[in-house]
């Protein structure tokens, strides 16, 4: 009797201790969650950005230099500490690759928009950016592509901008040069047949015939062709001034160096998916005498074209190429949109977007857009390699070429 009643008095003191125990245990659980959920709401809030170009690819070379631009942009960005609504934020990456195909183009755009990015810097091509700016358009989300194919920001969409002058812009300006300052009469043009090779041989051929000159023949390819001797052959017989290639440098390269095989010592004449430094090392020295133009001014007469090439060397460890300061100051204009509109929602910066005067770019003193989305200021620069090396001749057209004169 004795012993149960000790028993009884030894099942209540521990269960005692054990409610005591298990208390002390869920408060400090507790405690532990409300510190974690206080570390939480002192870290930024992540504010999505979703980049999109051909990362493998023929074209992987592209996507990776226009993706370093914009990844340095983001980090920059971060590094002033940003705010919106008052509190902390973060820009975080979301890179899609697209492979330059228009399919997948559309895949990775409803992936972006599925998971809720706040805007979009891409896509590379017009062929991919074109489709995939229907889907932004329906999810009210900017696009500042790379795409240079008048198509692009024809279509009418508020969401569509552009981070370089247009195809007719560039293809004008080059079918006037050739005429105009090289003195060519009869010319000859190749196209890829993808929006922004065949776009630009348009504006291209339409410029020609303006200034007085004559396209005597016109032939087409694809971008996946490397053999062309066939076409060359058959332009050959028409002894052309000039041959015009609208396309990348997967294809212009070995043009390039199938022309001199052949004895044509005409110049080959393109846009700025030629002037590239794998053009330079695909072609050799059948590269010398190749002319290309270039959206807005040479990378040492940019506003910042100097600080970038140097702050772009010690990130990534190689030199601007083509397109990166292009995705920096993309990235840096929709973010100053974000921040002066004091929201990352779509509805509530894209006004401010759409109106907007950029005066710290890499590339232009003053970036803003017109009513369609296109840049409001632009200029070219026209391009030739001599003794293996791309030197300027020329730069013309728009505020920021008269800026370089």
């Amino acid at each position: 009797m004795q012993a149960s009643k000790l028993t009884a008095v030894s099942l209540t003191v521990a269960l005692a201790l054990a409610v005591t125990a298990c208390g002390k245990k869920d408060d400090t659980a507790a405690g532990q969650a409300g510190a974690s959920a206080a570390s939480a709401d002192n870290s930024p809030a992540v504010v999505k950005l979703g980049f999109v170009a051909p990362l493998t690819g023929p074209q992987a070379h592209y996507g990776a230099e226009y993706k370093n631009g914009v990844t340095l942009a983001v980090e920059d960005a971060n590094a002033a500490h940003p705010t919106l609504g008052g509190k902390p934020v973060k820009f975080e990456l979301e890179p899609m690759d697209d492979q330059a195909d228009p399919k997948t183009a559309t895949e990775v755009a409803q992936k972006l928009i599925d998971d809720k990015v706040s805007g979009v810097i891409g896509h590379f091509n017009s062929g991919t950016s074109i489709p995939a700016s229907k889907l932004y358009s329906d999810a009210g989300i900017p696009q500042i592509a790379m795409a240079t194919a008048p198509a692009f920001t024809a279509q009418g969409f508020k969401t569509t901008f552009r981070s370089m002058t247009s195809d007719t812009q560039q293809g004008s300006v080059m079918g006037n040069y050739v005429v105009k300052k090289l003195g060519a009469k009869n010319i000859a043009i190749i196209d890829d047949r993808t929006a922004y090779g065949q776009g630009l041989a348009d504006e291209f051929a339409k410029a020609v015939e303006a200034a007085g000159g004559k396209v005597i023949k016109r032939e087409y390819t694809t971008d996946k062709a490397t053999d062309f001797a066939a076409i060359l052959t058959a332009l050959k017989g028409q002894h052309p001034d000039v041959i015009y290639y609208g396309g990348a440098d997967a294809q212009s390269a070995p043009m390039v160096k199938q022309m001199k095989r052949l004895g044509i010592s005409t110049p080959l004449v393109s846009g700025e998916m030629t002037k590239t430094p794998d053009f330079l090392k695909v072609a050799g020295k059948d590269a010398d005498g190749t002319l290309a133009s270039l959206a807005g001014l040479p990378l040492d007469q940019m506003p910042k074209g100097k600080d970038y090439a140097s702050r772009y060397k010690a990130r990534f460890s190689e030199d601007v190429a083509t397109y990166s300061p292009y995705g920096y100051d993309a990235t840096r204009v929709l973010i100053a949109a974000m921040l002066k509109a004091d929201s990352s929602d779509p509805a509530k910066y894209l006004p401010v977007l759409a109106g907007i005067d950029y005066t710290d770019a890499v590339t232009t003193p003053h970036l803003g857009y017109d009513g369609k989305g296109d840049l409001k200021i632009g200029g070219i620069t026209v391009y030739k390699v001599v003794d293996g090396k791309w030197t300027v001749l020329e730069s013309v057209g728009g505020a920021t070429a008269s800026a370089a004169q």
